[in-house]
């Protein structure tokens, strides 16, 4: 639920942009906003500055706090879509979600020489122990290459493809290389995970050790 909560924006943004032809059509006009599939990035977008706005509401009214990822959404959707808007140029909307990963990059990258830990540890140690330190690290960088690659490809994409492509690729590739990302992560950690039941040896041999000192 949380992870469909999250997406939801981007979701409704999909769904926007893909109906609204069909409901405004190209002589009428809703608003500023121009009918048919002219208008429909343009809806889209109001749609999405909406939706991350009442989901960072929604979020505090359940929570009685901001999460950081909402905040971050609804600042960077709210000025460039707002710029869309504004200006009726799509150009400021298909540089949010580069904007949104070269910002992730920034912030792990950062990491690496700002504070104890690297973010990833920070996000993740409560869960998982590793077997030797230097492995977040390496986990941390990767990160931050794979958001910087993920800016740099979607830019390729709104530059090089049709809205409607770049629109599809937005929901689909980027949410699709996230997941092979992930599910590539998860091998990676799968190899350097200390196990619960290594943990509990460990312990007992520890504790084995201890009583033969105790009796010599």
């Amino acid at each position: 639920m949380k992870l469909l909560f999250d997406f939801l924006p981007v979701l409704l943004f999909f769904i926007t942009f893909k109906f609204y032809a069909d409901f405004v059509d190209k002589d009428s006009q809703l608003g500023f906003i121009p009918g048919g599939t002219e208008g429909a990035i343009y809806a889209a977008t109001l749609v999405a500055i909406i939706a991350s706005a009442a989901q960072v509401l929604l979020f505090w009214l359940k929570h009685r706090r901001f999460e950081k990822m909402h905040l971050i959404t609804l600042g960077l959707i709210t000025v460039l879509g707002g710029a869309t808007l504004l200006f009726q140029d799509e150009t400021f909307i298909k540089w949010k979600p580069t904007a949104v990963n070269w910002m992730f990059a920034v912030a792990f990258l950062g990491s690496q020489f700002i504070g104890s830990k690297p973010l990833v540890q920070r996000m993740m140690e409560a869960n998982i122990e590793l077997d030797e330190p230097r492995v977040w690290t390496r986990l941390n960088v990767a990160w931050v290459v794979f958001f910087t690659l993920m800016g740099i490809v979607n830019i390729y994409v709104a530059y090089n493809y049709s809205t409607e492509f770049w629109v599809n690729f937005k929901l689909f590739g980027l949410l699709g290389l996230t997941l092979l990302f992930v599910i590539g992560q998860a091998f990676f950690l799968a190899k350097h995970i200390v196990a619960e039941d290594e943990d509990v040896d460990d312990t007992a041999s520890d504790n084995t050790v201890d009583r033969k000192q105790d009796t010599l």
